[in-house]
């Protein structure tokens, strides 16, 4: 995976795989799904908006990673992103609920198909290792201060956990290899 785009190409990968899935039939056009926050929404009918990342517990490395004959990279970290993803309708009142959680209802089942992010969705990754896609549960009260959005009531959001994400080290260090061996032997 990338250095430090790692972040934004899980991003921009969710949003490709529920633009793949969703459009034209569940939101009508690809403009309509997007990164957001829920305070700055825009005209998007689906928002998905980053709220933590976390250091992943599950995969930790060490060692070297040989990238070269004379330069090895320090290993990658790997962390869990956590998003908080909102329908956003413009229907009538009497019927935008409803079609908020249809929207919501089809995002479920994507991701829930999708568990394992699509090997040509995400750039090549270092380790091999696959990214899953995880609901997340939270009780209301963390859903609320999550929302955190003065003057906006609270909307049924959906929140997932994508992990392990690799972010690659930029740092590298020369290595000397060992090019002969003389030894002898005494009696």
């Amino acid at each position: 995976m990338a250095g430090y785009t790692a972040i934004v190409d899980v991003g921009n990968m969710l949003v490709q795989l529920l633009k793949e899935e969703m459009v034209p039939d569940v939101i009508s056009g690809s403009h309509g799904i997007g990164l957001c926050s829920p305070t700055d929404k825009g005209d998007f009918a689906l928002g998905i908006h980053l709220y933590d990342i976390r250091e992943c517990e599950e995969v930790r490395t060490s060692g070297m990673l040989n990238t070269g004959w004379d330069r090895q990279q320090f290993p990658p970290m790997f962390v869990s992103l956590y998003y908080m993803i909102t329908a956003y309708s413009d229907s009538d009142l009497k019927f935008r609920a409803a079609e908020e959680q249809r929207i919501l209802g089809r995002v479920m089942q994507v991701l829930y198909d999708h568990t394992v992010v699509p090997s040509g969705l995400l750039p090549n990754r270092l380790s091999g290792l696959e990214c899953r896609i995880e609901l997340v549960n939270l009780e209301l009260d963390e859903k609320l201060k999550l929302w955190n959005t003065p003057d906006t009531p609270y909307k049924a959001s959906l929140f997932y956990r994508v992990t392990p994400v690799e972010v690659e080290s930029a740092r590298t260090r020369s290595v000397t290899r060992v090019t002969s061996i003389t030894y002898g032997i005494e009696e």
